[in-house]
């Protein structure tokens, strides 16, 4: 009995993946254009109020957790800082920008 899946089964297979993976993709930039848009209001509130761009002790804490949380769905916790690092990144970005460029 041959196991191996037909030439058209494995492209078929391929294709379910891919929509799946495009899917996903989807929502991903669909939470991050939601996320962004919140960071935006905080980046006003912090020019308005006169508070700095960064917060170094938050940034520390969302970092912490969101590596348990990668560790807890079995994803590399270094990969999820390294993503979570650009992510703040240019929210620190943002907020500079909303405040005038001051640091």
């Amino acid at each position: 009995m041959n196991d191996k899946p037909s030439e058209e089964e494995a492209k078929s297979k391929l294709l379910e993946y891919r929509n799946s993976i495009d899917n996903i993709d989807a929502a991903v930039i669909s939470m991050l254009a939601e996320r962004f848009k919140i960071t935006q209001k905080v980046g006003v509130y912090k020019a308005q109020h006169n508070l700095p761009p960064s917060d170094k002790a938050r940034e520390s804490e969302q970092i912490a957790r969101l590596r348990k949380l990668s560790e807890e769905a079995q994803l590399d916790p270094d990969f999820s800082e390294k993503f979570l690092d650009f992510i703040i990144e240019e929210v620190i970005h943002h907020h500079k920008k909303i405040r005038g460029g001051e640091e």
